[in-house]
């Protein structure tokens, strides 16, 4: 494994594990990613938590299938903020993706190895192009993914922001008539399960920024000044750890620009 781009900032105060403990429903609503009981599984956290994704990954794949969703997770967030190179983003996500469907056959009633495979694939397919994705059946095991997460999971408040992501991509790329007969894609029930994730969720940079991105898509100019708002308060979230600075620093480059 190459050597990955460092996280360029700092997390402060840093993370060990009891501050982790106090934090960590705050920072484990998105994914229901129920408390650590293992310390040597915990201290992967930590590791991921303070931004030092690649450690956190070696560390996760090194305990097993125990460890298996703290390295899914890091790779995944490595990859899609700060792996500059394309083939590199993408393998690295194929990578998550084959490990987590693999956890799957293992661990069947794991929602982060189900949704942690949407997530791998449904970057892949931005990565690709959705349109393209879709022709080769990516779509398919997305929403499937998704959907079992939630079943496995009802309060997995970022599978429902997914699954919503996956409705509005299909219908803004291929548009609703062949999203809707070809890929089950429905703006409504889009719309549902955004609100669902921000009632799930309501103070995540996650939430307000990706269900802006979906108002745009399923709504058009109709819905951009509630969209705004929604990014506006997306940016002024105090991060707490590392993906939290990745993601509000994100959001605020898109409204800069």
């Amino acid at each position: 494994m190459d050597n990955w781009t460092p996280f360029p900032w700092t997390v402060n105060p840093r993370f060990d594990g009891a501050h982790l403990q106090q934090q960590w429903d705050r920072l484990h609503t998105g994914d229901a990613e129920p408390w650590p009981e293992r310390a040597d599984v915990l201290e992967a956290w930590v590791l991921f938590h303070n931004g030092e994704f690649q450690r956190a990954a070696h560390a996760g794949l090194a305990l097993g299938d125990v460890g298996m969703n703290v390295a899914n997770k890091a790779t995944c967030i490595y990859a899609n903020y700060l792996e500059p190179r394309e083939h590199a983003r993408q393998q690295l996500l194929l990578e998550a993706a084959a490990r987590a469907e693999a956890l799957q056959k293992r661990e069947p009633n794991n929602a982060g190895a189900w949704y942690w495979q949407a997530y791998a694939m449904a970057r892949y397919s931005q990565c690709i192009s959705v349109a393209k994705a879709l022709t080769q059946g990516l779509g398919v095991k997305i929403r499937q993914a998704l959907e079992t997460t939630i079943a496995l999971a009802p309060r997995h408040a970022d599978a429902h922001l997914a699954l919503a992501g996956y409705h509005a991509e299909v219908i803004d790329k291929v548009g609703a008539l062949v999203g809707g007969m070809t890929h089950g894609a429905s703006k409504d029930v889009g719309l549902a399960l955004y609100q669902k994730a921000l009632a799930l969720n309501p103070d995540s940079a996650v939430t307000l920024s990706e269900y802006a991105n979906g108002l745009i898509m399923l709504g058009g100019h109709k819905r951009m000044d509630e969209a705004r708002h929604l990014q506006d308060r997306a940016a002024a979230v105090q991060p707490l750890d590392a993906m939290e600075q990745l993601y509000v620093a994100s959001v605020r480059l898109v409204l800069e620009g």
